[in-house]
């Protein structure tokens, strides 16, 4: 062991030894990994290494098919041969919702340009898999790429790949301390090492938290609480059966779905994996630091339900002996998706963690952090993954303990797009929230605040579906009162930034790409990150006192002020105030009237006109208020302190009550900006997407210098994008288009959906959609899938309601 590394992974199971090598590939070979003990001493050596090609991020599908490919690069590369059994694999349905819900996966598949996925009948999936009871079964998902490897010997292959190009690899030395520098590297304590004899201490520029099973412990030594924990797992691995004996061939992966199972061939015997409904936590502060390769007791009584299920798809493990059970831990996040990346406000600190599909996942988890960390930026979007995605909350024992529970014992169980996951809620709450919830509000959640979704009769319950729900004439009920009236919308989950200090204008005028606005008025701000790709659709706000403001998504708020203090300079601070100040909206040809009861200051069009900003006096609250709304009407957004937001309702709905004001939900929102063919964060516009192909280069000021990204987003303006954002009008049924769906151009592929819904105020079934330059003409006839089943399309022109823009405008 040295006594200085660029970086050190701390953790030697698979997410550890991928990110070494993938360092080492990428151009560090000065980097270490330390382990406490031996290799696969966590979770990694009891895995049941099944590898699979589903996954409901397709960011994230995209990686674990990177680790499929990759997997047959690093056996060859080490020369460690890691037992690969590429069987392929199957999901079967047994429920009408989820045969639907596989037939719109396969779509999803097509749009990632992956070929080797076709659905199957009952009768295919019996030929595949003799063994299994078809009972009930209604179809499946085949892919091709899907089997098993050996877990110890993928773990083997990683850090011999990863040795043969530099890296090292120090076993049997527990690191006990991380300790900051003055320069931001870290000193590394650990039991043993070449600089004190019984107790070393190792400088590395980087550290990565590659723990595992520890990684609550590792994230603590740097002062982080990470939002994970080690849970339970089953499996069960039998005897060779003469069922399997007599096959001349390997049986496929099946994933049972609504059996809660998973099945692959072990030898001549079977592979029965469970996620059982009682779920059950284990160490949530993480494993001792005395625990290995141990298992934990069995607990049958527990996942009986599950286990029965199970025997009851494959007759054969009636008459089975058992081999042995494994009921191991493995390590979860809130949402089931990997943490990685750079932790806001500690430097040179870095997670790989919570990946409790770490076969499937590891390589893509290894090569977009080794990218993030050597070049700055992962070449994918990994958001869904980003530990950026979490804040402090998610901290919370409770919350871990609700969030991690739920996911697991929902792992095989169907979810749908509208449904409402309990788990961690309510935790954060709007002033107004008590009264709106009176009111009929139905709650949806963003980064742990409560949003109104619509507001409904009393006893109204909707119905999970893929399709329209019963919310469907509720919804087209406020979006018409809103362009006929007035509405009146809770815009708590906004994240809000204040930006002050001497040198905050030259700061943001480098930080966004548009020209910045002159005092007392806003503007749409694209910001970029350093390969031109977007990091932001933003608002500024020049409120003409020297402070500003930037307004934009509220679960982006860890992610936007790390990407702000990254780039922070002297003179400038950058202060989250979306907790203290929040707000309502107020949009419709109402709107003005409305507002002009409730302040003695002139808003006419001519005093406060689009996209001006200022104080004003509204009731007893002096708020600061923006002329402009989301959803294209006439429109301002007042925002007050959290403690006036009850109260500042309060005096809206009552100055409002003859002119129709309505209050609506973000269900609405969604209807009615897709009939503006106004974009959203996470759909339209992505890290992954570039200003250009999504029309947010009409807000790009070349010409006022140099700011982040101005290069590479020249550059493209020069050559021109391959694609671009377009409106489609669909021939829908009782379904809409939601995200992903391919969009088919004479039966080639020309793009995706990005994001869909009804147009109720103009009657029409929108999508937003991402197709190659040559299907983008307006009346373009075109062909998608919704919810699985072929519907025509049509390019339409942009804002098909209102395409002037007046409304917003009057």
């Amino acid at each position: 062991m040295k006594s200085q590394y660029r970086a050190i992974v701390i953790g030697g199971g698979v997410v550890g030894t991928s990110v070494l090598y993938h360092l080492a590939k990428f151009g560090w070979s000065d980097v270490a990994l330390i382990e406490r003990e031996v290799l696969t001493a966590g979770s990694s050596w009891h895995a049941a290494g099944g590898f699979h090609a589903l996954n409901a991020d397709p960011n994230i599908a995209a990686l674990q098919a990177y680790t499929i490919d990759l997997l047959s690069e690093v056996e060859k590369e080490s020369g460690q041969n890691i037992g690969m059994h590429m069987t392929g694999g199957i999901s079967v349905a047994s429920a009408p919702e989820r045969w639907e819900w596989l037939k719109a996966s396969y779509r999803i598949f097509q749009t990632m340009g992956i070929d080797d996925v076709h659905l199957v009948g009952v009768e295919e999936i019996r030929q595949r898999c003799p063994i299994l009871n078809t009972d009930g079964m209604l179809g499946g998902l085949y892919a091709a790429r899907e089997g098993h490897i050996d877990p110890s010997g993928v773990v083997h292959a990683y850090a011999k790949a990863a040795r043969k190009r530099g890296a090292e690899i120090i076993e049997h030395n527990r690191v006990l301390e991380l300790n900051r520098r003055a320069d931001g590297s870290w000193d590394v304590v650990t039991e043993k090492g070449t600089v004190i004899a019984e107790k070393g201490t190792v400088i590395a520029e980087h550290v990565v938290n590659a723990g595992g099973l520890w990684a609550k412990q590792v994230g603590r030594m740097a002062g982080i609480d990470l939002p994970v924990s080690p849970m339970e797992h089953h499996y069960l691995v039998t005897e060779a059966l003469p069922e399997i004996q007599a096959l001349d061939r390997e049986l496929p992966l099946i994933v049972d779905l609504e059996g809660f199972t998973y099945m692959r061939q072990e030898q001549k015997g079977l592979l029965l994996g469970i996620y059982e409904i009682n779920h059950k936590h284990w160490n949530m502060d993480g494993a001792p630091w005395n625990y290995g390769i141990e298992l934990i007791q069995e607990d049958t009584d527990r996942i009986a339900n599950e286990l029965a299920l199970g025997f009851s798809r494959y007759p054969c493990l009636e008459t089975a002996g058992i081999k042995r059970w494994v009921n191991g831990a493995f390590t979860f996040s809130p949402d089931g998706n990997p943490l990685v990346g750079p932790v806001r406000g500690v430097p040179n600190y870095w997670v790989a963690c919570g990946v409790m599909a770490g076969f499937l996942q590891g390589g893509g988890v290894g090569k977009s952090l080794a990218e993030w960390m050597i070049h700055g930026e992962p070449e994918a979007d990994v958001f869904g993954m980003d530990i950026a995605r979490y804040g402090d909350f998610a901290s919370n024992r409770e919350y871990i303990k609700q969030t991690t529970g739920q996911f697991y014992s929902r792992r095989f169980v169907m979810s749908y797009p509208n449904e409402q996951l309990p788990a961690g809620r309510p935790l954060k709450t709007a002033g107004a929230h008590d009264a709106m919830e009176a009111a009929g509000a139905r709650w949806g959640n963003s980064w742990g605040m409560e949003v109104p979704l619509y507001f409904a009769p009393q006893g109204f319950v909707e119905t999970p579906t893929l399709k329209r729900s019963n919310t469907f004439d509720i919804v087209g009920q406020e979006c018409r009162k809103v362009r006929e009236g007035v509405g009146l919308l809770d815009i708590t989950a906004f994240s809000r930034y204040e930006i002050s200090g001497p040198r905050a204008k030259t700061w943001l005028d480098q930080l966004l790409a548009c020209a910045l606005p002159k005092p007392g008025r806003a503007k749409l701000a694209p910001m970029l990150g350093e390969n031109g790709k977007l990091k932001g659709d933003l608002t500024v706000f020049n409120w003409g006192d020297g402070s500003w403001w930037i307004m934009g998504s509220y679960y982006l708020r860890q992610w936007h002020m790390r990407w702000f203090e990254q780039h922070l300079g002297d003179g400038v601070t950058v202060r989250d105030i979306s907790d203290a100040v929040v707000g309502f909206s107020l949009a419709g040809p109402n709107a003005r009237r409305l507002l002009e009861r409730l302040t003695h200051q002139d808003v006419s069009h001519e005093a406060f006109g689009f996209l001006a900003c200022k104080t004003l006096d509204v009731g007893l609250v002096r708020a600061k208020v923006g002329r402009l709304s989301v959803i294209g009407e006439l429109g301002y957004e007042i925002h007050c302190q959290a403690n006036e937001h009850a109260g500042l309702r309060r005096a809206l709905l009552a100055a409002g009550s003859d002119l129709g004001v309505t209050e609506y939900g973000f269900g609405a929102v969604n209807a009615l900006r897709l009939e503006k063919s106004l974009g959203i964060w996470s759909r339209e516009f992505t890290q992954d997407y570039t200003p250009a192909e999504t029309g947010m280069d009409r807000w790009i000021a070349f010409e006022k210098g140099d700011f982040t990204g101005r290069e590479a987003a020249l550059k493209e303006q020069k050559t021109g994008a391959g694609r671009t954002l377009v409106t489609l009008e669909i021939d829908a049924g009782d379904a809409d288009a939601s995200g992903y769906e391919p969009v088919w151009n004479r039966g080639k592929l020309a793009g995706f959906v990005t994001s869909g819904g009804y147009g109720h105020t103009i009657g029409k079934s929108l999508a937003m959609a991402l197709v190659d330059r040559g299907a983008a003409g307006i009346d373009t006839e075109l062909t998608t899938h919704i919810v699985g089943v072929e519907r025509s399309a049509r390019v339409i022109a942009s804002s098909p309601y209102d395409p002037l823009g007046k409304a917003m405008r009057a």
